[in-house]
């Protein structure tokens, strides 16, 4: 497995693919970039050090990682603010909290634990743009790096305080309304995967008005007991866990909390899909705006927009190019629909601990006008559609000669609405289909969404027959 690197920073498998040798070839990088952008930071003082702050998660390999990275920056001439066991958004706020010139995450998010990997922030809290990420790998590979004489290296502090810093200012929001959460006394399962959130989520539900918690896996030990993508094949014994505990529903995170996944008290899953249309109808009734989600991505959002007279903007996949999208139409909320809510009123990243409390805000509001109604019929409220998620191996074919079989594909449907931005998304009057080339696979991802699972399977199946008749032989 070679090393992954996007502009989520990199990631692998900790002694093979991720070593201690690329782990201080990309932290010296990352030190050398920081330091040549420091002068364009708005009101920077170039004479002082640069300022990084550093979290990880809770795999057993996070503190060895943390302390080599931490050790490379200050020999680099960086000072290191060290936040120890952080989510990732807790160290996104951190970042603009402390007027630093950039961040470091340690962790490889849903990967299993063998992976880790190095999240890099700009002095924005924000994911690096692609152009920045050449930047860095072009200074990686020169290996143009600076080393900071003996009386010029950083040094290293710690911070404790950004757990309740973060719950803090999600508690100032002006649609946060504890006093009405706790009337409705929830019981709620809370399963943090033994990842970053094993304390702070918990925190912050009580916080919320929440008393009744139920913890599980929120030991902090790192040693995920499932895989901990929080998706429906991995949640079966969280399911068990809820249905035995009599719980109103369960929140679950992934191991750096920028994913929220709902568990209904009945057993269902809410939808990773809908975590941000239900958070963005009810944040639309407080502030109107136009909404952003990516282009693989539940139309669902785009329903709710329309209820609300406000546009939908879809980006290519990934949350930097979410943000970016969001920042140019001036959105108000957005996301991506594996759960993940960015409210620029609090940061621009996504944030599973806000959307718990937008989540559980919505919950609460529609409460008021269907006393005691549960979870699932709450989900009922929204327009209802089913994804189907398949892929194809592109065998030899090349991604020049892709590009061509795509074009080909689109003009084969002309009743559809054709979008090129990334791969080819396809858009029919009750249904989409999103076929989207993998940047680390020979493979071609086929998303569908219709209003069964029938039809949106048959739409994945009919495209991916299409590319394969076009690939065999290439």
């Amino acid at each position: 497995m070679s090393l992954m690197i996007s502009v989520s920073g990199i990631r692998g498998v900790v002694g093979e693919s991720l070593t201690p040798k690329n782990l201080t070839t990309f932290a010296m990088a990352f030190a050398s970039w920081i330091l040549r952008h420091k002068q364009e930071r708005p009101a920077a003082n170039a004479d002082t050090r640069p300022r990084i702050v550093i979290g990880r998660d809770t795999r057993p390999t996070g503190k060895a990682i943390g302390d080599l990275v931490s050790n490379v920056l200050v020999l680099s001439g960086c000072d290191v603010i060290d936040l120890d066991i952080a989510t990732t958004p807790t160290v996104e706020i951190a970042v603009t909290s402390e007027c630093a010139d950039g961040g470091l995450i340690i962790t490889a998010s849903h990967n299993p634990v063998a992976w880790n990997a190095l999240k890099m922030l700009n002095y924005r809290g924000e994911f690096l743009t692609a152009t920045e990420v050449d930047e860095l790998l072009e200074i990686a590979d020169k290996e143009e790096f600076y080393s900071a004489g003996w009386d010029h290296i950083g040094s290293i502090t710690h911070d404790g305080r950004y757990d309740d810093l973060h719950i803090d200012k999600i508690l100032l929001l002006p649609f946060v309304d504890t006093g009405a959460i706790a009337k409705e006394q929830f019981r709620v399962l809370v399963d943090c995967v033994e990842g970053a959130g094993y304390a702070v989520v918990p925190k912050l539900c009580k916080k919320l008005g929440m008393e009744h918690i139920v913890s599980v896996a929120c030991g902090g030990s790192g040693l995920f007991p499932r895989n901990p993508e929080p998706i429906e094949e991995n949640l079966s014994e969280t399911i068990t866990e809820l249905e035995k505990s009599g719980c109103d529903f369960a929140i679950v995170v992934d191991p750096d909390v920028d994913r929220l996944a709902l568990i209904c008290e009945d057993g269902t899953l809410f939808g990773e899909e809908y975590t941000l249309v239900a958070c963005a109808d009810f944040y639309l009734k407080q502030n109107r705006g136009a909404v952003a989600n990516n282009l693989s991505s539940s139309r669902a959002l785009r329903d709710i927009a329309g209820r609300y007279g406000v546009e939908c903007y879809s980006a290519k996949v990934g949350e930097a190019n979410v943000i970016e999208v969001m920042k140019e139409k001036a959105v108000v909320i957005g996301g991506e629909g594996n759960g993940g809510i960015i409210l620029p009123e609090l940061h621009y990243g996504r944030d599973a601990l806000v959307g718990i409390a937008l989540f559980v805000q919505a919950f609460t509001h529609w409460r008021s006008t269907h006393h005691k109604g549960s979870l699932s019929a709450f989900r009922k409220e929204f327009p209802d559609y089913v994804m189907s998620k398949q892929k194809t191996t592109l065998g030899k074919t090349d991604r020049s000669s892709l590009e061509n079989i795509l074009t080909d594909i689109s003009l084969q449907y002309p009743e559809a609405e054709s979008n090129a931005a990334d791969g080819l998304k396809l858009d029919f009057a009750d249904s989409w289909v999103h076929l989207r080339p993998s940047n680390t696979e020979p493979i071609i991802r086929i998303y569908s969404e219709a209003p069964t699972k029938e039809e949106a399977e048959a739409l994945a199946n009919k495209l991916k027959g299409d590319i394969e008749k076009r690939t065999n032989g290439h």
